[in-house]
């Protein structure tokens, strides 16, 4: 599977299977190609490459798409075992729900923790 290098000195993964998986994870998390290529920070154009198998792949890609969106690593490149990890918010959720509080005034911050602390007790009685 590695062998290559990029022209950046990174091993590449030669694995058509994996931009297939890359191309799945974006229609599952419903994102547009331009979408998905700003949480990861690199172009829609790259994005675009990868889903058409014309762009290599790098362990620091897979790393960066799996922190970002909370993937299961051996998923991404085997297709074996669930999608995402159990259990685990992607950050790009995060960094969205912080940047949405910070624009609210702090009225409505309150009422936001509010509702939150309320739903996090619904949930905690329907789990058991």
């Amino acid at each position: 599977m590695k062998g290559k290098k990029a022209s950046n000195e990174r091993p590449v993964i030669e694995d058509p299977a994996i931009n297939r998986r890359i191309t799945l994870l974006r229609h599952s998390l419903n994102l547009t190609q331009i979408e998905f290529a700003k949480k990861i920070l690199i172009s829609n154009g790259f994005i675009a490459g990868i889903e058409l198998g014309k762009r290599k792949i790098n362990d620091r890609l897979l790393r960066l798409i799996k922190i970002t969106f909370g993937v299961n690593e051996n998923w991404l490149r085997t297709g074996e075992g669930s999608m995402f990890e159990k259990d685990k918010t992607p950050d790009y959720k995060i960094s969205d729900v912080l940047e949405t509080f910070k624009k609210l005034s702090p009225s409505l911050q309150d009422l936001i923790l509010e509702h939150l602390h309320k739903l996090l007790e619904y949930e905690k009685t329907i789990k058991k």
